[in-house]
């Protein structure tokens, strides 16, 4: 099966030290990928270093591909971001309404006319299990949802641009337990359907959600495991 995403030996440095790496592994269509490791391993730099947005100071070597096109570092643009999307640990809800944050990311990146703009984003609500909730109140503020709602808006957000991969930095890591489980139903049901790289400090999370993972260790040392029996 070809790859979405393909990552050899990629290392982050700051001043010539690593601070993580070698990684290598592939992402393969339609499978959930669980990134686990230590707090501070490098787990969230890593997804960042596969978007090249990485903070100010830090700098990404080794081979990175995105559907067989190779990304050479600080070369990546809207159209990487838009195939490869990150959805960061805190639910980023803009101003305005439930139905704009879910147009957010489309509109800037495809050029339609937005009744067929707002059909993506409403199947991206279903996708992601927040239609049935918000259905009625689309031109309400983003504002009054709940936390895990956000994070399902978020979500959403990320697949009305259909990317070719998800990465999910912690998605339930603050919210309570009925959100967390509504959030993961929302994750199980992208199996098999979409390719996403999930971060988790949860094990038993990765284990339920994934179909293999990858162990980023101290010293910054990384394997992939074969898939869950």
């Amino acid at each position: 099966m070809d790859s979405v995403i393909a990552v050899h030996d990629l290392r982050v440095s700051s001043g010539g030290r690593t601070l993580v790496g070698p990684v290598g592994f592939e992402l393969a269509h339609g499978t959930t990928t669980g990134l686990c490791g230590p707090s501070g391993v490098g787990k969230s730099t890593v997804l960042r270093a596969l978007v090249d947005l990485l903070p100010r100071g830090l700098t990404r070597t080794g081979e990175l591909s995105v559907l067989g096109v190779p990304v050479r570092y600080g070369r990546a643009d809207a159209a990487l971001r838009s195939k490869v999307v990150l959805v960061p640990q805190t639910p980023v809800v803009f101003g305005g309404s439930i139905l704009d944050n879910a147009l957010f990311g489309i509109r800037h990146v495809v050029d339609a006319p937005r009744q067929l703009l707002r059909e993506r984003a409403e199947l991206a609500l279903q996708e992601a299990g927040l239609w049935e909730e918000v259905r009625d109140r689309l031109g309400s503020s983003a504002q009054t949802l709940s936390a895990g709602q956000r994070q399902r808006l978020c979500l959403a957000r990320a697949l009305a641009l259909d990317p070719a991969a998800l990465l999910l930095d912690e998605p339930t890591s603050a919210l309570d337990e009925r959100s967390r489980d509504t959030v993961e139903g929302s994750v199980a049901a992208l199996r098999g359907r979409r390719t996403v790289m999930l971060v988790s400090h949860d094990s038993s999370q990765v284990e339920r959600l994934c179909d293999s993972t990858v162990h980023l260790e101290h010293p910054m040392a990384v394997q992939q495991a074969a898939a869950f029996s």
